[in-house]
């Protein structure tokens, strides 16, 4: 057999790459890799043994050195032939598959043992700095991703058998003589063991998933982690306090946690590390800055909010003493973020309390050409005290509350913006969280006998009952659901909220559209529905036409971490915009979260359309092909081992939803594989290149690539389909005299794209 030479640092064997062969190392020594773990091989060694029942490696091999290796193809009843050639080749196999299951096994027992300590070390790290904040007088921040992260509970374990098991396999097997090795029973082997590694690959990628959502929770791009939570506190005590070592300390281990870490982003790390350094040279000056601020700040006129805001409410006394006395109480809570029954009805019993206040409020202002900046902050941010806010927070609001960085005109509103729109008929109400629109959920209280007949005509032409039905349904649910950690929601703006710059994080109809733009220029028909046009005096039967219909987004009075897709259209009508809600001051990426919206908005507008056949895969759609791809993903012999593993870890993630699936899946398609980074699989990326595909820019970039061919052509040719029809047509008018409309001309154009 032929030795071929490799240099180092060559890639030999990529993880679902089509497995043809074994290769023996005959020289050098070969890193073998996979997600949570890694093993080294040596001269002797096979490469493809672990994977050898299946159609592709489940292990990827890289040249440590320069390395030679002597393939033997092994497909089929090849395998036979090779064990049964040379007993010397049999004994090289099931030796180096023998040492690599013993790695495999042993990799997995460490993985098991850091993630149980490294979920510890989460937990006793968020303990430490509750018990700093409180000692300190600083309300302890929550992060939106702590609540979801448990202990570690895997489907199924790795049997404990199975190490002793294979002990003694190897025993057994080394003392049968060579002579009398059976090529069956040697086979059988390997098939069967390559079972087991491959399971046991399956629960490290488990596992590796696990550590990385922690470690994404220790420190990320966005900010919203534990180094932030734990270097903020030490800029803000100084230098010079009694505490200040013991946090350093902190964070110095919490360096040395994330520097093992494979799947922190080693840019994004060292950057954030970089920015920390040089910080805390500077302590001193940085402490003395936030006292300037503060006492600055405190000369704001901010003074009694709460008073203010009751005042002008004009609410019962029953709502302003009970609303008054809540948020004093919350004032002087500790952790307002508790988990226990108290802190849970004081919440709810505020969230109650602080839409009767914002009802009273919003009705009073309509006719109020003069409203209070501390009211107008309590419509838009859920300001309702300066203590709770934080008084260098509270003054933020206040010096930008009468300059909100939205624009109607372009579909951005304040949430006060979007009230006064359904109070002046402008908009209609939005659908409530039982997908009734106001006219059904008036016909709905005629029915259960709560309206009269007669009072039924009178509700639907109500300003006042349409706009409280938005406030008490739409607003009320949204605002929740963009706060993002729902079991410790509150209306009312907190300090305790605040996980970054509120500068940073505030949202604008410039950021907005920069986003959507963005979008646009990757997935060029994420926004457009198709239509019928119609001009029977021109000779236009029915043509259809594609119509960009950008959504309508609304700012929620929040500070929160999610955006919510409300709605895909107004009632029925499909060239109506979208409804899509974000907190007015996002902690999270806004960038991600409109690509997440988008992505939801393509799914919803698909079922829209498809109605009752949305998952009936006969008829060919987005959501009826992706559906089919994910029920039956485990049957699909397109989809190697590792992808199907991916899937399933994929799926548990998302709560076994098809739809965050999909959603996932666009974020990817359009952050990754639109900047020409692959990251889905080859059905995956078919479908979201059928039916969400890319710019015409893009798709030029990605021709080369062997993994767009063979879309890119069928794309290529139904496009020419379209563009051949469209050419007729406007031949057929130009021939005929007659003037090319708009619309048929911005249909070519959009077909270029």
């Amino acid at each position: 057999m032929a030795v071929k030479e490799y240099p180092a640092g060559t890639m030999l064997v990529q993880s679902g790459q089509a497995l043809t062969a074994l290769h023996v190392i005959t020289k050098g020594s070969v890193r073998a890799s996979y997600p949570g773990g890694e093993f080294y091989l040596r001269k002797g060694d096979v490469i493809g043994v672990c994977g050898i029942n299946y159609d592709s490696y489940v292990i990827t091999y890289q040249a440590v050195e320069d390395t030679a290796l002597a393939s033997y193809p092994c497909t089929g009843e090849r395998l036979a032939t090779v064990l049964g050639a040379k007993s010397d080749l049999t004994n090289l196999i099931v030796s180096s598959l023998f040492r690599q299951i013993h790695d495999v096994i042993d990799q997995y027992e460490m993985m098991r043992f850091d993630c149980d300590n490294f979920y510890q070390y989460l937990q006793k790290s968020y303990s430490e700095y509750c018990r700093f904040c409180a000692g300190h007088g600083l309300t302890a921040r929550v992060l939106p991703e702590l609540e979801s992260v448990a202990e570690l509970v895997l489907e199924e374990e790795v049997p404990g058998w199975l190490p002793g098991y294979y002990t003694k396999l190897q025993r057994l097997v080394e003392s049968i003589p060579d002579k009398t090795k059976e090529v069956d029973f040697i086979r059988g082997m390997l098939l069967n063991s390559s079972h087991d590694v491959r399971h046991v690959l399956s629960i490290c990628r488990a596992m590796y998933e696990y550590k990385s959502e922690i470690a994404y929770l220790l420190m990320n791009e966005n900010h919203l982690d534990f180094f932030d939570l734990y270097t903020s506190m030490l800029y803000r005590i100084g230098s010079n306090d009694a505490d200040s070592t013991s946090i350093i300390a902190a964070i110095s281990k919490m360096i040395i946690q994330l520097e093992s870490q494979d799947s922190i982003d080693r840019e994004m790390y060292n950057k954030r590390i970089s920015e920390y350094k040089e910080k805390l040279n500077s302590l001193d000056q940085l402490a003395e800055a936030h006292s300037e601020q503060t006492s600055t700040v405190e000369t704001a006129n901010l003074t009694d909010s709460l008073n203010a805001i009751l005042s002008y409410a004009e609410c019962s006394d029953d709502i302003i003493t009970n609303f008054r006395a809540c948020i004093d109480k919350y004032n002087k809570m500790a952790d307002k973020n508790g988990s226990d029954d108290a802190s849970r009805k004081l919440r709810l019993t505020i969230t109650k309390l602080f839409y009767q206040v914002y009802s009273q409020a919003f009705l009073k202002s309509i006719t109020d050409s003069n409203i209070p900046k501390i009211v107008k902050m309590f419509f838009n941010f859920g300001y309702v005290d300066e203590n709770l806010a934080g008084l260098e927070n509270a003054a933020y609001l206040y010096s930008i509350v009468d300059s909100l960085p939205s624009d109607p005109s372009r579909g951005v509103y304040t949430v006060y913006e979007w009230l006064k729109a359904v109070y002046e008929g402008r908009k209609v109400p939005s659908r409530n969280e039982f997908d009734n629109d106001y006219p059904a959920y008036v016909r709905e209280l005629k029915i259960n006998g709560k309206i009269a007949a007669a009072d039924e005509a009178k509700m639907l032409t109500d300003k006042k009952e349409q706009v409280l039905f938005e406030l008490n349904n739409m607003v009320a649910s949204v605002n929740k659901m963009t706060f993002g950690r729902i079991s410790i929601y509150s209306p009312v703006f907190s300090e305790s909220n605040v996980l970054k710059d509120l500068p940073d994080s505030l949202v604008s109809a410039d950021k907005i559209h920069k986003s959507l733009d963005n979008i646009r220029s990757i997935d060029f028909g994420a926004y457009y529905r198709e239509t019928l046009y119609t001009r029977p005096d021109i000779g236009i039967g029915k043509e259809s036409i594609d119509v960009e219909i950008l959504p309508d987004i609304i700012l929620m009075p929040n500070v929160g971490v999610r955006g919510v897709m409300w709605q895909e259209i107004e009632g029925r009508k499909r060239t109506s915009p979208a409804r899509m809600m974000v907190s007015i001051f996002q902690m999270e990426d806004l960038n991600n979260i409109l690509v997440r919206l988008t992505g939801e908005y393509r799914w919803e507008m698909c079922k829209r359309i498809q109605g009752a056949r949305w998952n009936d895969v006969s008829e060919p759609s987005l959501t009826s092909e992706y559906f089919d791809y994910i029920q039956f993903y485990k049957k699909n012999r397109d989809l190697s081992p590792d992808a199907k593993d991916k899937i399933k870890i994929a799926m548990q993630k998302a709560k076994n939803s098809y739809k965050e699936m999909y959603v996932r899946d666009y974020l990817s398609w359009v952050v990754f594989e639109g900047a020409g980074s692959p990251r889905l699989n080859k059905i995956a990326r078919t479908i979201l290149f059928t039916h969400c595909p890319f710019s015409k820019e893009i798709r030029n970039k990605l021709k080369a690539n062997p993994l767009y061919k063979e879309m890119m052509d069928r794309y290529d040719i139904k496009l020419s389909q379209k563009l051949h029809h469209m050419d007729n047509l406007t031949q057929k008018m130009k021939n005929s005299g007659v003037e090319i409309p708009t619309e048929i001309e911005e249909q070519r154009a959009f077909l270029l794209r």
